[in-house]
């Protein structure tokens, strides 16, 4: 059993260290990088077996003219024909060279392994069956077979086929001819020793040739996974880089002492900072960050608590000291020896929610006001009236005025809201046709009559009939009119002087509609056309402040731009632009040329 085992494990090393390489582990991709040191050890080689061929000829050539007595036991024919041999090998090397530049050797370095080691390991022996005897080449093959070994460790059938080739002309064409070798003490081609020392050092070269090889291939393998993870790593930190740059949420890691280690871009904006590195640098203590100081301390409570927090929600300074809201959402982390390192999260800039809140508030406010003391002012007439004992109830002119006149109210209310809703859903819907502005305003101040000679204002038309036609819906600029000059009239006192203008600016019409009255500060001219805002000179007037609003939806969906100019007790101009009609604009310019 024991010896068993023992023959399976040499059995799995040796098919794990001498069997061929499989298709897996010889791709493309080694092949080529083989081939490519091949050429390149090819070129060293050939240039070493130069020097070394020059060598031995200068050696033959010194020879020549100073006998050298260790040359004096070598039969005549070898000592005649050595440098006739060494130019012949010298001629081949040459060749070599200039193949090694070509396109085939750049392509097949191993063809040209094959050819220059053959070229001058039987050279000799060709040279030596002409002249009709073996020449047992000892010290020539062992340079030959140990350089290419050393130079060119890889493809070790390459290197087999390079020591066989000689081999079997050696042993096959000499025993076939009956050759034998002049040297008269060992005449025979071969011997045990012979034999023995040729087999184990073509054996040791072809095996260290191998291992080699091998151990390349696995190195090769290993760069190529270390190149491909590091490769999968620099896209996945690219990626998340870029997760983390172009965020819309502030990203941040903060030490327990309160600095931040690293921030984002949208942190940085969120602060009021144009670069993270200012945030990282500025911030050396974030309880100085916030209004209220206390809430740095209350955020490590809960992450000491709850080793977490999600929507803690602060007011905090910004760079210029302005103040905005900020939502926090992090976690603690810790080391394997539960040791605080720093806390981890999203910082998301809640101002505009906190805002929009804070309007839906005044508008619920502005719902119940407006909306619940008309109604609780019908209903207490209904009910003085149905307190009454007797069957037929008489109801005075008066009474019924004042309940049209609450239910009127309640019902623009409610299609003020549905308006209000619809575009800010849907967007506002137009009709586009080319409208003359005239015609528009003329239908304006026409049903706006009454309220005008209620309030004892005078109205100034200054539209002139020769504009350009506006691509504009005229039912939506007739509702733009109609809310300036309604607007106009509810926030000033009887009397008011009203102007309305429009001239050509460009592709454009410019209106403005112009009063004398008391002026709008600065502070409310910035939020005016805002979403249920309602100036302070409105009085007890029941409206949403949704005029306004509409207006600029309507302006904006036309393609144009609204706004106020105006100054307290300086009278208030509202203006808008309208785009001109595409086909009067063509019309003027081919009067114009």
């Amino acid at each position: 059993m024991l010896i068993s085992t023992q023959f399976t494990t040499v059995q799995r090393w040796w098919r794990k260290t001498f069997s061929a390489p499989t298709t897996d582990e010889t791709t493309t991709l080694y092949k080529a990088w083989r081939n490519h040191f091949l050429w390149q050890r090819l070129r060293l080689w050939l240039w070493l077996v130069l020097i070394c061929l020059l060598s031995f000829t200068l050696r033959d050539i010194y020879g020549l003219f100073f006998p050298l007595k260790e040359l004096e036991s070598l039969p005549e024919v070898l000592r005649a024909k050595s440098l006739v041999i060494n130019v012949a090998m010298l001629a081949s090397i040459i060749i070599c060279f200039a193949l090694h530049k070509t396109k085939l050797g750049r392509h097949r370095p191993d063809l040209l392994f094959l050819g220059s080691s053959w070229s001058i390991s039987l050279a000799s022996q060709l040279f030596a069956t002409i002249r009709g005897f073996a020449l047992p080449d000892t010290i020539g093959w062992s340079l030959l077979f140990l350089s290419q070994a050393v130079l060119m460790p890889v493809c070790w059938i390459i290197h087999l086929l390079c020591q066989v080739g000689v081999l079997i002309y050696y042993f096959g064409v000499n025993t076939a001819l009956g050759l034998k070798t002049p040297i008269p003490e060992h005449a025979e081609i071969y011997n045990v020793t012979f034999i023995l020392y040729i087999f184990w050092f073509c054996a040791i070269c072809d095996i260290g040739v191998y291992l080699y090889d091998r151990l390349q291939r696995s190195e090769f393998y290993a760069r190529q996974e270390l190149e491909s993870a590091y490769q999968k790593l620099k896209v996945a930190e690219a990626k998340y880089r870029s997760i983390f740059e172009n965020a819309v949420e502030g990203i941040f890691q903060s030490s327990p002492d309160g600095r931040y280690i690293t921030a984002n871009p949208a942190l940085a904006r969120i602060y009021g900072y144009s670069l993270a590195e200012e945030v990282t640098a500025n911030f050396t203590d974030i309880e100085q960050l916030y209004v209220d100081p206390n809430r740095r301390a209350e955020f490590v409570r809960l992450m000491e608590k709850y080793g977490s927090v999600s929507e803690f929600e602060s007011q905090i300074y910004r760079r210029d000291g302005s103040i905005v809201w900020i939502s926090e959402k992090a976690y603690a982390v810790y080391d394997e020896h539960l040791k605080l390192l720093y806390y981890e999260g999203l910082i998301e800039d809640i101002t505009q929610r906190k805002q929009t809140e804070e309007e839906l508030r005044v508008f619920f406010h502005a719902v119940s006001h407006d909306l619940r003391n008309p109604v609780l002012g019908s209903l207490m007439v209904l009910k003085n009236l149905l307190s009454r004992p007797e069957e037929n109830i008489s109801i005075s002119r008066s009474i019924l005025e004042r309940m049209i006149q609450s239910s009127d109210r309640q019902l623009n209310l409610i299609n003020s809201l549905m308006e209000a809703y619809v575009s800010e859903v849907q967007g506002v819907i137009l009709q586009r046709q080319a409208v003359q502005l005239l015609a528009v305003v003329e239908a304006a101040i026409a049903d706006l009559e009454p309220l005008l000679a209620q309030n004892q204002a005078k109205l100034i038309n200054l539209v002139s009939a020769d504009l350009p036609l506006v691509n504009a819906d005229p039912t939506q600029l007739w509702r733009v009119f109609s809310n300036l000059i309604v607007n106009a009239l509810k926030h000033n006192p009887p009397e008011l002087v009203l102007t309305i203008n429009a001239i050509r600016k460009d592709d454009m019409i410019y209106c403005t509609v112009s009063d004398n009255g008391m002026g709008i500060s600065q502070q409310q001219s910035d939020r005016l056309f805002d979403l249920y805002f309602r100036g302070a000179s409105i009085g007890n007037s029941v409206g949403l402040g949704l005029g306004l609003y509409l207006c600029k939806q309507i302006i904006n969906a036309h393609g144009g731009e609204i706004g106020v100019n105006s100054a307290l007790d300086g009278g208030a101009t509202f203006w808008f632009t309208l785009p001109i009609s595409a086909s009067e604009a063509s019309a003027q310019t081919f009067r114009k040329i």
